[in-house]
């Protein structure tokens, strides 16, 4: 549904250990675009950076076949507990994005990676929970990876769908991902107000000319989804 602007509501699962990211409105964004999605019957899923294994769920529960990667062992054991409490068939992995997925492909594949620009030095990863959302002075830090290396493990004709900040530059996504072969477009938007992490960061995002004085005026940030699809 391109450019959606309507009201979205995260899927919430049944745990939440501390420390693992709390499904919000990018979660919500992108189980929206899995809805409309069509699959084929048996479809094999694979949703990276799974956190609580929100979006696996909503996979499993249409039949899907579904693999869920997280680097966090925290995340891992939450999808777990998850999937076990709702009777979903969703194989949790621990892993750095896709190393434990190589020998596989998808049919569709879902990422809601790390994408807040932050201001910590250049090439050091984020430690704690801040390895969640911070990515880097760009926040392409975890983007450019997954833009790299998802198109080789879909089939032909699966689909990638991303979800991340304008302020992360989603042209630069959509670019990547059509160099690599496939046929990309922002498919939903959806505006939201800042949250206590770009509040403290305002400044710093327009000196990087990272955040417009209209955003900077209003406190929000837009949303996006990415639509990726691998041609037949």
């Amino acid at each position: 549904m391109p450019g959606y602007l309507g009201q979205v509501r995260s899927p919430i699962p049944p745990l939440i250990l501390p420390g693992v990211y709390t499904p919000q409105e990018d979660t919500a964004l992108l189980a929206g675009a899995l809805s409309e999605e069509p699959l084929p019957p048996g479809a094999h899923v694979l949703d990276v950076g799974t956190g609580t294994g929100a979006l696996a769920l909503q996979a499993a529960r249409r039949g899907s076949r579904v693999t869920a990667v997280d680097v966090s062992w925290r995340a891992v054991c939450t999808a777990r507990l998850n999937a076990w409490l709702t009777g979903a068939s969703v194989h949790v992995r621990r892993g750095n994005l896709f190393t434990p997925v190589r020998d596989l492909s998808f049919d569709l594949i879902l990422s809601n990676p790390p994408y807040v620009p932050a201001p910590t030095p250049a090439g050091r990863p984020p430690r704690g929970r801040a390895r969640a959302w911070d990515a880097g002075h760009d926040g392409r830090f975890v983007l450019d990876r997954v833009c790299r290396e998802a198109p080789a493990l879909l089939r032909p004709g699966g689909v990638l769908l991303i979800v991340h900040s304008e302020l992360s530059d989603s042209a630069r996504t959509v670019g990547h991902l059509r160099e690599a072969g496939l046929k990309a477009a922002v498919t939903r938007r959806h505006r939201i107000a800042f949250g206590p992490v770009l509040r403290t960061r305002e400044d710093w995002l327009r000196r990087r000319g990272l955040l417009s004085a209209a955003d900077a005026a209003d406190e929000k940030e837009e949303l996006v989804v990415v639509r990726a699809e691998l041609p037949l």
